[in-house]
């Protein structure tokens, strides 16, 4: 909401469009690359549980695959990029890389909510705040009016994606 205010109060169009690409790239790092990351996740446990080792070449080759899928063909990805699954210290903890994605798609299915609905939508987001561990987490979230077991979050956040992208590529 805080972003949404400082874009549409912004008067200089070279300070509207830092703000504008800055919340595209945080959508980008924070939704599409930890959904990235998790996928890569998935690949590895599988294989894993499966009994099928992994070679260093093998997890290149597929990390090379998913910047190929998430980036798209219009994007070069050097070969250098393969090997950047090994710094990513995300990789070396327990599986949780999908939680940034989801955390933001659920924050900003929050804040449609709260700029369509007003107040009946802040009593529901402060009612989640106190909840607290009270409940699994999608449970506390559902009951607030954000169903994370539906496509909604993510398509009140592609929404917000396509939005930003509109006005970055118009100039503002």
């Amino acid at each position: 909401m805080l972003i949404r205010h400082l874009i549409a109060n912004e008067q200089d169009k070279n300070k509207k469009l830092y703000l504008v690409n800055s919340q595209l790239e945080q959508i980008r790092t924070t939704v599409f690359r930890q959904m990235m990351f998790a996928e890569f996740e998935t690949f590895t446990h599988e294989q894993t549980e499966k009994g099928i080792p992994l070679t260093s070449d093998d997890l290149c080759s597929y990390w090379h695959k998913l910047n190929v899928k998430y980036y798209g063909p219009e994007m070069t990805v050097d070969p250098e990029i393969d090997i950047e699954w090994a710094r990513i210290p995300h990789f070396y903890r327990d599986f949780y890389v999908y939680q940034y994605a989801t955390g933001y798609a659920a924050a900003n299915s929050f804040a449609e909510r709260i700029l369509s609905d007003g107040a009946k939508a802040v009593e529901q987001y402060k009612g989640f705040l106190k909840s607290g561990s009270s409940d699994y987490p999608v449970n506390i979230l559902r009951k607030a009016g954000v169903d994370m077991a539906t496509a909604k979050p993510m398509q009140d956040t592609m929404a917000t994606f396509s939005r930003l992208l509109d006005m970055l590529e118009s100039g503002v």
